[in-house]
């Protein structure tokens, strides 16, 4: 069974960098589009991020826009998620997904890594 594999969370100070990467284990997610969600302590999980199986398509929440950027390359099969300028409040567990629909909700990706936390201290 295909699972993800995501990875590069840590613990960055606030205006900080990190890159996070998700890879599939065991086959390939060919066409699917990729998001990455998170997940703070006694919150929902809530999107940040997706790109399309080109790469050429990508969509961010508000609360990201403009500091991350996901990207993809498909010789490595393997989605990045660029994080700059990060806030004590981008803090969560970090999950990559897997889906066939262009969208923002998590019950429509039934494919997901692990998690990787991410912790910004101010």
């Amino acid at each position: 069974q295909v699972q993800l594999v995501d990875s590069g969370g840590g613990l960055v100070q606030a205006g900080g960098s990190l890159r996070l990467s998700c890879a599939p284990s065991g086959g390939t997610f060919s066409g699917a589009i990729m998001g990455w969600f998170r997940q703070a302590p006694g919150e929902e999980r809530e999107f940040v991020a997706r790109i399309g199986w080109t790469g050429t398509t990508t969509a961010y929440s508000d609360s990201v826009k403009g500091r991350f950027t996901i990207s993809k390359d498909n010789s490595k099969n393997t989605v990045y998620l660029q994080m700059d300028s990060l806030k004590p409040e981008d803090t969560a567990v970090y999950y990559c997904a897997a889906t066939t629909s262009a969208t923002t909700n998590p019950r429509m990706y039934p494919f997901w890594g692990q998690g990787t936390q991410v912790t910004v201290s101010s």
